[in-house]
């Protein structure tokens, strides 16, 4: 049989108070309540018994007996609590903002909320909550291509606007390549991680199969994608694709092709006196940002490409026109939009950007 537990000792004085709290109408409920659960107890009643009886956990009554055993009837009451989390002054907040663009400490070589708040000698809680009103995040990054190009007003001129305002009759596309696409084999799968989280697991070892070479041009007005895969990424490569993209344009329509600075792209004038309708446009030198196939080439290196499984360079071609060919009835253009970032915004000035 289950043991059963001893009735609590208690004085004929302590007994008095405890019955006159239980049928107190002055002093909070929760105390009234714990009284009267004691009361039980020194009658002789179990802990089941009254915890049925006042409706609450068994635990609780063996919690509320050993306080009394210990500490009597102020074992009852509530020991003192921290309270409200203390309030800094605006010149915490001034503190911590103008801190983050000193020197972070030897070892570091960014300030996080920890060494922020050793350096401050406040809690961490609070200088997080001051990052968070101030809309600072300490280790997203953001990165910006910045053009040095002398002519790069004259040539974003012209390639805005031809996605803006087209020609007439003609065909706008925005052409890239992108080479060295891997063929890797691994294996993949879901897992569960220790806090029950199932996510995407990719095994750490894998083998090589080679690799491919990736032409895309993209139709602006229509986001339509033509594409070619081929071993190398050298200049007769890139002629092969000019001229399919040439042989399915209508001989009378003009076509303006978008493309970086790349050898391949350049010194190609005897192809472009046979094909007289055909103009290059070069973006200026780091500003790869202005070509818009650079935003479906991210598309779909996430859907094709990202935790991919290849056992060759064949099944990889096939995984690539797959879904080229799934994205052509879907396709749309692109709203492009750019924040224009210059050099001397790069600063570290946290108090000018927050005030």
């Amino acid at each position: 049989m289950p043991k059963k537990a001893p009735i609590p000792s208690c004085t004929v004085d302590v007994k008095q108070k405890l019955i006159e709290l239980s049928s107190s109408r002055v002093s909070e409920a929760r105390l009234v309540e714990r009284a009267k659960i004691i009361n039980c107890l020194l009658e002789g009643k179990s802990v089941t018994d009254t915890a049925e009886k006042f409706d609450v956990r068994p635990n609780t009554v063996i919690d509320l007996r050993r306080r009394f055993e210990h500490n009597g009837i102020d074992g009852l009451f509530d020991r003192p609590r921290s309270g409200k989390p203390p309030e800094y002054p605006k010149s915490f907040r001034d503190s911590v903002l103008k801190l983050l663009e000193e020197v972070p400490p030897d070892g570091l070589s960014t300030w996080d909320g920890p060494a922020v708040a050793k350096r401050l000698n406040s809690s961490a809680d609070a200088v997080w909550r001051v990052l968070r009103k101030e809309g600072i995040c300490l280790q997203r990054q953001r990165s910006w291509c910045v053009s040095t190009d002398p002519e790069f007003a004259v040539k974003a001129a012209d390639i805005v606007g031809l996605y803006l305002n087209p020609p007439e009759n003609a065909l706008v596309l925005s052409l890239d390549e992108k080479p060295g696409i891997q063929a890797i084999e691994r294996k993949t799968g879901y897992v569960m991680t220790d806090n029950g989280k199932i996510v995407r697991g990719l095994k750490s070892t894998y083998k090589r199969h080679g690799t491919l070479n990736l032409f895309a041009a993209l139709e602006v007005a229509t986001g339509a994608i033509h594409t070619k895969m081929t071993e190398y990424k050298k200049r007769v490569d890139f002629i092969e694709f000019m001229d399919g993209l040439v042989s399915e344009t209508s001989p009378d329509k003009e076509l303006h092709v978008i493309m970086d600075n790349y050898c391949i792209h350049k010194k190609n004038d005897a192809w472009l006196l046979a094909h007289p309708n055909v103009h290059f446009h070069f973006t200026p030198t780091s500003a790869s940002w202005l070509n818009q196939v650079e935003i479906w080439f991210g598309i779909m290196s996430r859907k094709v490409l990202r935790g991919g499984n290849f056992e060759s360079k064949d099944v990889l071609r096939t995984a690539i026109e797959a879904f080229v060919k799934a994205y052509g009835p879907n396709a749309k253009p692109f709203e492009w939009r750019k924040r224009d970032v210059k050099g001397s915004q790069l600063r570290n000035t946290i108090v000018n950007l927050c005030n």
